[in-house]
């Protein structure tokens, strides 16, 4: 069944977009530096520009960023995607001014880095699809990235999905163990599994922290014959929410700001359709008693990260709009709507977004991807940055 959220990214999405079949642009998508925003308490928005983050091996891209404050960073991903030659994980650092590519050559691991997440220097961590017997599970020193011991590590089937990691510094991780979705808990030193996700057949995409004793998990679940989006809660004990109803339907990311203000983000893959066909990006949100889905202002393409403001709203969500690939493209929010807002533009980048993370202490944001929607040479590893 599903995993799609994974694949779509990492498959050629379709050839240049026929521009005769675009929609009418709408007020945002192509902002003038004249055109500027205002954040809700009067602040001046600024662009997205592209800062370089240079020495990845094409084709590349990253797919997940995790910002400890202004000045340090962290984006995981993989590069050397070619049909003659052996994926490479990918690992990159921000210092404050410059992106800095991470000598992983010292890791028994080929494969892909699939999530990053961090609060400082000693108490970031990252994860990545199974290579071999399982997934590993690695530990920032500062410098580098070292690989950390855990409950099933080297096990058959264990696959670590997606990290996050507290103010206290606990680390929450989902993944799969014994054929089960679970959560995977620890602070570097003791871990453990707790109890399975009661979900039979789930893909989990995503972790996210609300509190220190509140995570929200997203991914799929299989229904009549695809499957449907997945959103769950653990706080000591799982509560699953209904199913979002969708024509195979994953869901990449999940922002709570409270048990009934909750969006999720993915992409419907549909029904039929030609080989490498885009699929629909799809918007939903929870008020406590049912999911509403909300149509964004494209139609094809993806979304694929949700990032909150320093009020733990959601505020940022990073997508790819198939039928216009001229700029980058985000959703914000505005109130109780979603606008567009388009990146810089370029006559040698089309670029896909996999992830968009707010930078504590500040106002601006991160967002990451690859500088075209297709994971062959030349494309490269990508950065967008929004200083408010």
């Amino acid at each position: 069944m599903a995993g799609t959220i994974g694949a779509l990214s990492g498959i050629a999405l379709g050839s240049d977009p026929a521009r005769a079949d675009a929609p009418t642009p709408r007020p945002g998508d192509r902002r003038t530096p004249q055109d500027r925003r205002t954040l809700q308490d009067g602040r001046a928005l600024q662009d997205w520009r592209v800062v370089p983050a240079p020495g990845s091996i094409p084709a590349a891209q990253l797919r997940r960023i995790a910002a400890a404050g202004p000045g340090l960073a962290w984006a995981v991903g993989e590069e050397n995607l070619t049909v003659s030659s052996q994926t490479r994980a990918l690992a990159m650092s921000w210092n404050g001014s410059t992106w800095s590519k991470s000598d992983l050559s010292h890791l028994d691991y080929t494969g892909r880095l699939s999530d990053v997440a961090g609060v400082c220097s000693t108490a970031a961590w990252s994860v990545g699809l199974p290579s071999g017997n399982a997934s590993p599970l690695l530990r920032w020193n500062g410098t580098t990235w070292r690989e950390a011991t855990f409950p099933g590590r080297g096990e058959p089937g264990v696959r670590l999905d997606s990290v996050a990691v507290g103010a206290d510094r606990r680390v929450w991780i989902c993944g799969t163990r014994a054929g089960a979705a679970r959560l995977l808990l620890g602070d570097g030193g003791r871990w453990r599994w707790l109890d399975p996700l009661p979900v039979a057949s789930a893909n989990l995409y995503r972790i996210f922290l609300r509190t220190p004793d509140e995570v929200w998990v997203s991914g799929d679940q299989a229904s009549g014959g695809g499957w449907s989006g997945l959103v769950a809660r653990w706080n000591g004990s799982w509560t699953v929410l209904p199913p979002i109803a969708g024509a195979r339907l994953g869901i990449a990311d999940v922002h709570a700001a409270a048990a009934d203000d909750v969006w999720a983000v993915g992409t419907e893959a549909g029904v039929g359709g030609p080989p490498g066909r885009p699929g629909n990006p799809a918007l939903a949100h929870w008020d406590g008693t049912a999911w509403t889905r909300v149509q964004p202002a494209f139609t094809v393409g993806a979304l694929s990260g949700i990032a909150g403001d320093a009020q733990g709203r959601a505020a940022w969500i990073s997508g790819w709009n198939y039928q216009d690939q001229s700029r980058s493209t985000y959703l914000r929010r505005d109130g109780a709507d979603w606008t567009v807002v388009r990146g810089p533009a370029s006559e040698t980048r089309a670029p896909y977004l996999n992830d968009v993370t707010a930078v504590p202490g500040t106002a601006g944001f991160w967002s990451v991807g690859m500088t075209r929607s297709s994971p062959y040479p030349p494309t490269e590893a990508y950065t967008e940055r929004l200083d408010a």
